[in-house]
């Protein structure tokens, strides 16, 4: 192992030397004066060149990170140059040029050592990045994970919470196309896939907060993915021990139709069978998606998102020996299981976006999608406990010995529809936007799902009054009934409209750049089920933002943005811990202010950016939950207010010449007051996040590269039962720490070609690569499994450790 550690650390610290040949891409549509595409324009740089073809579309790969001039010209017109270009590694930046006979260039059109400055305060993260980078669920959520106030303690998810939220608060979009995730998932291993496919993704941006009126009703975050648009074809697979996937990109001769698909399966038999359970598990997570566009003409485009995902998750639980304690009293437990958990969640997306250019400054797009999703909860599990331990104080050993049976019957179906249009209308360097949306929510929705506990022959009634038990002075005469027990059948519908609208102008104020931007949104929803009362709520939201860029020396972006965040309620939030529907529900309401800043500059004669924030939200209307492990359960009432305050950095840049790395840091603290008893922590009081990314190659064998990624958070409140009153027990779970490494030889690339008679030839990518997740083999845990001592009548937390140390090989290819 020292051995191990040594090798590790030597790639590590390897010296820097500059890796060649690292590249971004600029690309756009050539239009002339009377704004029709404009083919066989010539583009060139010093060491590329291309053409545009008959739609006035180009794609041109320039060298990244140093400076560079680009000139379009074309006979008939006056050429236009591009100059001080500078563009990160694998940045995409897009550059739509009108050419006319009577202006000779646009001079000076600088982008910043990081790309241009972002106004709105949205984190681009490099779709490279998101399919190097090693994790037990690689993809973009993992690297996500990496960002200062995004928060997860559970590898095995791909859920996350953002600055004080929980996991329902945050808003995800493909090609905006609003996403939903499943429903019943308690457990992180029984989640699968992410929806979105990396291999899929052109671009991301990610929003922690303050964001504009067209984002949509949600406390926390915005998650935009852009699914690519292919400009050549291609075939992409990756297969390691944790499963497969293929991706294939199309484009027809004229450009007019692309395509791109992939399948994925996975296996997390690898990650589950490393964690203290023996099990005989037998997981199936496979799906499909497709995303197509056909451009009928330079006006119209129709694009459909199309997913199936299939989650067949059967677990047969064995045995489990977990040692716990402290050295001078430590304490081992013993489970023996019977039955097994049989788990489905299916879920189907279909979308379909019309967009039309009206003319050169109007935008409209047209939306609509249907998601239906039937989900499974089915297990019968007994479990059998011995807790041993050693009595200190008198040399003797004591147990405990008891049973826990749990069952559940949990069944749900759900189809949610809908129908959105949202305009943009854009002059210079103003933009007025707007949108309007419905939405049908059907929900069905059976729970039944019960806890038995058995303590030496004697059934645990529940801890409530009337199960009090005062023998002998009074006789013990309450039922036998579960420990803990929920039987619900739900029918709900509820009906939503919402719209927003918003305007941003970018202009100058005496020598500075100024960018505002304002915004309003409404909803209005109504729920109705049976034997639910009709209830119907109308919320507005106002929102703004500000920046300013000083014309300084020093390259800076300062940023103040603010608003109103409401979220209206989802099934899950008007469903309490019974089971029963609360149709009063009202919004959960939060208001914002955050004030950021952006700052570039060359260090080594590299560039780099420090990115700053700082925030505060005051909450109210909101509904407390539990959570256990991914599973939230609310209280289904309006009774609690909050806040939470906190403050960001994340230092990134090329701290190796050709690679992009960074360092984050986050502090925040939020706090609940429920019913007036006091301020106490949330469930999500990560008071420290510390991530590092990094990238590296040794010198001597550049094509050797390695990419680690180390996450240290502090504990959150999690560590008491789920019964339990949060101001009795505001017990933490331990510390979350973990390293992931993966390190891979690339024999092909962009970088790397071979001549026709070489093997390789026919490899556009070909990389062979060893993981280790869990490098330093941590012992986290997520939740904690409450066993009964019999002897002492005392219940002792014992840990559920995730995974440890595993080795996972992967092979990538592109044809």
């Amino acid at each position: 192992m020292k051995n191990l550690s040594a090798f590790l650390l030597s790639v590590t610290l390897c010296g820097i030397s500059l890796l060649s040949g690292q590249t971004a891409t600029i690309t756009g549509v050539i239009l002339n004066e009377s704004n029709q595409p404009l083919s066989n324009v010539n583009i060139s740089s010093f060491s590329s060149g291309t053409y545009s073809d008959a739609n006035g579309f180009y794609v041109l790969q320039i060298i990244a990170e140093q400076e560079t001039t680009i000139t379009f010209s074309h006979l008939g017109n006056k050429a236009i140059i591009l100059e001080n270009l500078i563009l990160n590694t694998n940045e995409t930046y897009e550059f739509n040029p009108v050419m006319k006979t009577d202006v000779v260039q646009v001079d000076g059109v600088t982008v910043t050592p990081s790309g241009d400055k972002n106004v709105e305060g949205v984190t681009d993260i490099s779709p490279k990045d998101i399919r190097h980078i090693p994790g037990a669920n690689a993809g973009v959520e993992n690297v996500l994970k990496l960002l200062p106030g995004v928060s997860s303690n559970n590898e095995l998810s791909t859920q996350y919470s953002v600055r004080g939220g929980n996991y329902d608060e945050n808003l995800v979009y493909v090609n905006e196309i609003q996403i939903y995730r499943p429903f019943l998932i308690r457990s992180a291993q029984q989640e699968g896939l992410s929806f979105v496919n990396s291999d899929m993704v052109q671009g991301v941006k990610f929003s922690a907060g303050g964001f504009q009126a067209k984002y949509g009703d949600k406390l926390s975050s915005v998650l935009d993915i852009t699914y690519k648009s292919p400009t050549t074809f291609g075939i992409t697979s990756d297969i390691s021990f944790l499963g497969a996937s293929a991706t294939v990109e199309t484009i027809s001769k004229d450009k007019a139709f692309t395509s791109v698909s992939g399948v994925r399966y996975r296996d997390n038999s690898l990650l589950v069978n490393s964690q203290q359970t023996n099990t005989n598990f037998n997981p199936k997570f496979a799906d499909i998606q497709s995303y197509l566009t056909y451009r009928f003409s330079k006006k119209f485009q129709l694009a459909f998102l199309g997913n199936i995902a299939l989650n067949d998750y059967q677990n047969e639980p064995l045995n489990r020996e977990t040692s716990f304690g402290t050295l001078n009293r430590p304490r081992t437990l013993f489970i023996a299981y019977e039955g097994n958990e049989n788990n489905r969640f299916n879920t189907e997306l279909g979308a379909l976006k019309a967009s039309y250019f009206l003319n050169d400054n109007t935008t409209l797009k047209l939306v609509s999608s249907l998601y239906h999703t039937t989900e499974e909860e089915h297990s019968d599990v007994i479990a059998q406990y011995t807790l041993e331990g050693t009595d200190t104080g008198f040399g003797s050993p004591s147990a405990g010995i008891g049973t826990q049976f749990v069952r559940a019957r949990n069944d749900l179906d759900a189809l949610i529809f809908n129908l959105s249009h949202t305009g943009k209308y854009i002059k210079k360097e103003k933009a007025l936007e707007w949108g309007a949306k419905y939405t049908h929510e059907d929900i069905r929705d059976q729970l039944r799902e019960s806890e038995f506990i058995d303590s030496v022959g004697f059934s645990i009634r529940p801890t409530l009054p009337e199960f009090s038990n005062n023998q002998p002075n009074t006789a013990f005469e309450a039922p036998l009934v579960p420990y803990t027990g929920v039987s619900a059948k739900n029918f709900i519908k509820t009906n939503r409209f919402s719209g927003f609208l918003q305007y941003s102008e970018q202009l100058q104020w005496k020598e500075h750049d100024l960018y505002y931007n304002v915004g309003v949104r409404a909803h209005y929803w109504t729920v109705s089920g049976t034997a639910v009362a009709k209830a119907s709520h109308l919320i507005f939201s106002p929102r703004v933002q500000l920046a300013l860029k000083p014309a300084w020396d020093s390259d800076m972006l300062f940023r103040v943005s603010g608003g109103v965040y409401q979220q209206p309620p989802f099934y899950r939030e008007l469903r309490d811990y019974t089971g029963m529907v609360h149709s009063e529900v009202k919004a959960q309401r939060s208001v914002h202010f955050v004030l950021g800043n952006e700052y570039s500059f060359r260090l080594w004669n590299r560039p780099f950016t420090l990115v700053g924030e700082a925030y505060y939200k005051k909450l109210d209307h909101v509904n407390p939950y539990t959570l256990n492990d991914v599973r939230i359960r609310y209280a289904a009432m309006n009774n609690t207010s909050a806040y939470v305050y906190g403050a960001e950095m994340r230092l990134n840049g090329a701290f190796v010449p050709g690679t992009e790395s960074w360092v984050s840091l986050g502090v925040l603290k939020t706090e609940e007051n429920i019913d007036d008893r006091g301020y106490i922590a949330r469930p999500t009081d990560q008071r420290l996040k510390v991530g590092i990314l990094f990238q590296d190659y040794v010198p001597t064998i550049p094509n050797l590269r390695m990419y680690l990624n180390l996450v240290y958070n502090t504990g959150v409140p999690g560590g008491s039962p789920s019964y339990a009153d949060p101001y009795i027990f505001q017990n933490r779970l331990r510390d979350y720490k973990r390293a992931d490494l993966g390190i891979s030889h690339i024999f092909a690339d962009a970088d790397n070609t071979h001549d026709k008679n070489h093997w390789l030839h026919k490899f556009k990518e070909l990389s062979v690569g060893v993981e280790i997740f869990n490098l330093f083999n941590n012992q986290n845990s997520i939740t904690n499994t409450w066993v009964r001592d019999a002897e002492s009548k005392q219940q002792f937390a014992v840990p559920n450790f995730m995974t440890s140390r595993i080795l996972n090989l992967k092979l990538s290819m592109r044809f």
